[in-house]
């Protein structure tokens, strides 16, 4: 934001002062992160209760006089930006500023943190604990603001509805056992294992907000629900559907309890290794097709969006080289363009209730970090950004890719490891043949990421090999297969045999750093292999190879 902007908000806000929802701080540099947390708690949950869209916690302004005075809080930029990962790491859900802005003012330096208002029916705690402001105290949130914002979805929320009629007799036993684990791992730093093993299972279904009042809900069943309970949704259905649409046609249909069927769900994808660089490439990077957070964030996306009320299932579509996800229901709030950064927080959810109770159990993340996540994994993974498609009125379609639509495109991004979201999410606009904006095309220009005339560009490699990169490049890349076999047939050379450890040891740093134990270790054993079909080795009685002479 410009600085005029910035001055002109900041005199905004200081002749137009709520107590509630903005806080002004005469801090210096030791002011502590853990009071920062409680007033990004107390002001968010403010916020949502006033219907603001955000509040304003403001250092170098006197409270009492509203005089700007200045501040040395982190004065660094790349410190005071980190601000942000520290708030997300303790809020519940996780949720951080909107932004953080810098201004001064005769001379004064001003920081204006700008704390999203906490989505409808979902209040914002830190550490353990809900804030709120009474006058000007910072004081814990009364239970009825809690109430108060925690019944918000309650008349409208589909998934809020209680099921008189359902018992703990109509959840899965497996499922309940699987929801403790993951509330157990969210929140590893405030409970003990043995500690929530102990609750009761009514207790436990309060705690993760699975249950209203120790009531069932419509939510509760679609997560944890038996099979043969579906009944209860009635005449709404729960069902997600897989087909295989390739030369094979297959099908099959997943009901409740999702929290299981969805991890079954994935197993029918057909999910196997490929070479994403063609061979002649220095070395081929091996990756799976599909990211398992990648399916599983797209397919709890669509539980947790669709709109229930349009007696529709859900949909996963498996092509030869993509899945397709659709869900009813149009795009909440904003547009999937809106969260590719992880800046936007959405105020309001369809199925707040659904949303939370997903979020306890670690499903999904309900501060609009999941597009951005998405995105994020399929950069690292080198492959093409996911595509959303509303050109069907209500209905959600999102595509992830499985295939490799330009190789340049991914070999940028392996032997450029540093490229910004912002860039890759150009130069995928590039390889997808889609038009730019004036400023990627700038950017991208400058950094010589592309080359061509408007609107037929296409990548550049340039980058890659103008800078004296050799060393990093074969970090990344790591040595060609030829050379790792060579190695193993020059030890046994030497010292006659070599174990399958010590083929490990010899090869392990001379692998692309990409791969993961997991991957380095399968690599190991291809290029074992190999050289045992070409001839060249055999396999001993102790199990160490040696030459076939």
């Amino acid at each position: 934001m410009p600085d005029q902007n910035l001055h002109e908000l900041l005199t905004d806000l200081i002749q137009t002062w709520e107590n509630e929802v903005i806080e002004f701080k005469e801090v210096n540099d030791n002011f502590p992160t853990s009071d920062i947390g409680k007033y990004f708690s107390a002001l968010s949950n403010e916020a949502n209760l006033r219907d603001k869209e955000h509040a304003w916690l403001v250092f170098g302004v006197n409270n009492k006089m509203r005089k700007i005075v200045g501040t040395d809080y982190r004065n660094e930029a790349d410190r005071l930006q980190s601000l942000k990962m520290q708030i997300s790491q303790n809020t519940e859900p996780s949720i951080t500023f909107r932004n953080i802005h810098e201004v001064t003012v005769e001379g004064h330096r001003v920081v204006l943190l700008e704390i999203p208002s906490a989505p409808v029916g979902i209040p914002i705690s830190w550490n353990g604990h809900y804030y709120s402001r009474s006058g000007e105290s910072l004081v814990s949130l009364g239970l009825d603001k809690l109430d108060e914002i925690r019944n918000q979805t309650s008349a409208s929320d589909w998934t809020a509805k209680v099921i008189d009629e359902a018992t703990l007799e109509h959840l899965d036993p497996e499922a309940i056992e699987k929801a403790r684990e993951a509330y157990a791992k969210k929140y590893s730093n405030r409970f003990t294992d043995s500690e929530i093993k102990k609750w009761s299972v009514p207790v436990f279904l309060d705690r993760a907000r699975l249950t209203l009042s120790g009531k069932i809900t419509r939510s509760t069943l679609i997560l944890l629900g038996k099979k043969e309970s579906s009944h209860l949704l009635l005449p709404y259905p729960a069902q997600i559907t897989w087909k295989l649409v390739d030369k094979v046609k297959a099908y099959e249909h997943f009901a409740p309890p999702f929290l299981l069927s969805t991890s079954e769900l994935y197993l029918k994808i057909r999910n196997y290794q490929i070479r994403i660089l063609p061979e002649n490439s220095l070395i081929p990077v091996e990756v799976s097709k599909y990211d398992r957070k990648v399916v599983l964030e797209a397919l709890h996306n669509c539980i947790a969006h669709q709109d229930y009320t349009k007696n529709a299932r859900i949909l996963v579509t498996e092509h030869q080289d993509k899945l397709t996800f659709e869900n009813d229901g149009g795009f909440y709030e904003g547009s999937p363009d809106d969260y590719i950064t992880g800046d936007k927080t959405p105020r309001h959810y369809r199925n707040s209730f659904l949303a939370q109770a997903m979020s306890e159990l670690n499903m999904i993340d309900t501060m609009g970090y999941g597009i951005h996540q998405m995105n994020t994994v399929q950069a690292k993974r080198y492959f093409p950004l996911p595509d959303y498609d509303l050109s069907e009125k209500g209905v959600v379609k999102l595509t992830i890719h499985g295939k490799v639509f330009d190789p340049e495109y991914s070999k940028l991004l392996i032997q450029n490891q540093d490229l910004s979201l912002e860039d890759i999410i150009a130069l995928d606009r590039v390889q997808k043949l889609l038009p730019l904006t004036d400023e990627m095309i700038k950017r991208l220009r400058k950094a010589q990421l592309i080359e061509g005339r408007k609107p037929n560009f296409h990548i550049s490699l340039k980058v890659a090999t103008v800078a004296d990169r050799k060393a990093e490049y074969i970090k990344t890349k790591g040595f060609d297969d030829a050379y790792c076999k060579d190695l193993i047939l020059e030890y046994i050379r030497k010292w006659g045999e070599i174990s399958r450890k010590q083929a490990e040891d010899l090869l392990w740093d001379k692998l692309p750093d990409i791969l993961d134990d997991k991957a380095k270790f399968v690599k190991v054993t291809n290029l074992l292999q190999s050289l045992k079909k070409e001839g060249k080795i055999v396999l001993g009685k102790a199990k160490k190879w040696k030459l076939n002479l």
